[in-house]
């Protein structure tokens, strides 16, 4: 299915198919957010309209049917492109090392944790409440980066100037600070969307916008080809065209394709 834009194209079919269809160095940044190897398959039910098989026999077999997929994955990136892949604690490990075979070891920037708080309580080990998104460089030193800021300065005694620069006096005299607060680290604290945020679109798995909007703004510039090739809820895609990027989509799941075009639908025609 094809919006009305050749670069704005949600496509229903194995992404495996569909990435080998594309030209190399056509994405600038590459989101992946791949079946997490649980073992079960997702069904529709009351709260949600989407399902899908996350059986793979195993490590070893999830490992195979991921293996092609991030090899085309790099082979679309451009000389500036970014591939974030995100995991959870059952394959983060495996895959590392996969990425790292594909891309190089020295091509790896950054293993992202998002923080986040949901319902259950785990007895006999920790908590377990984060995901990990690894993230690769097709070619460092060349690959864009805008370095973001958010939160507060934990900075004792900070003051403001008159045109509103934050700023510490030290014996040298002032040391100034970023107004939009310190840089972003690698540990993301992005509240998970709960069964009843009005951000749900009925769709499991689905990422909240925040977490996106983090991704997209660090990794493309305005008029970047930014790709989902497991978008399931369209996340990524909805992001992308708020922020002004291209996009490309792919599920093989119908389901999931029409809770996207609904969703890119309501951000062409915003509601008043």
């Amino acid at each position: 299915m094809d919006s009305p834009s050749s670069d704005a194209r949600i496509v229903c079919d194995d992404n495996l198919v569909y990435m080998r269809s594309l030209p190399d160095g056509c994405c600038d940044l590459i989101y992946a957010d791949p079946p997490f190897n649980a073992n079960r398959t997702v069904g529709p039910t009351q709260r949600n309209n989407g399902s899908f098989d996350d059986r793979h026999g195993g490590v070893e077999g999830f490992l195979a049917f991921l293996e092609p997929r991030l090899t085309d994955m790099r082979r679309l990136l451009s000389s500036r492109g970014s591939l974030y892949v995100h995991l959870d604690w059952r394959t983060v490990h495996y895959v590392k090392v996969l990425l790292d075979r594909l891309f190089g070891e020295n091509h790896f920037l950054n293993e992202i944790i998002w923080s986040y708080r949901t319902g259950g309580v785990a007895k006999r080990w920790f908590a377990r409440k984060h995901d990990t998104i690894l993230l690769y460089a097709k070619h460092v030193g060349t690959h864009t980066f805008n370095l973001l800021h958010h939160g507060a300065y934990r900075t004792l005694d900070l003051r403001m100037s008159s045109d509103g620069r934050p700023f510490k006096q030290t014996r040298n005299g002032r040391l100034y600070f970023h107004p939009d607060g310190p840089a972003l680290p690698d540990v993301w604290d992005i509240p998970f969307l709960s069964t009843v945020s009005r951000e749900r679109v009925g769709y499991p798995t689905q990422k909240p916008a925040a977490l996106l909007e983090r991704l997209v703004r660090a990794s493309s510039n305005e008029g970047d080809l930014v790709a989902d090739f497991f978008c399931g809820s369209g996340t990524t895609p909805a992001v992308a065209a708020k922020l002004g990027r291209r996009w490309l989509g792919c599920d093989i799941n119908p389901d999931a394709v029409a809770v996207t075009l609904r969703r890119l639908e309501e951000v062409a025609n915003p509601r008043p």
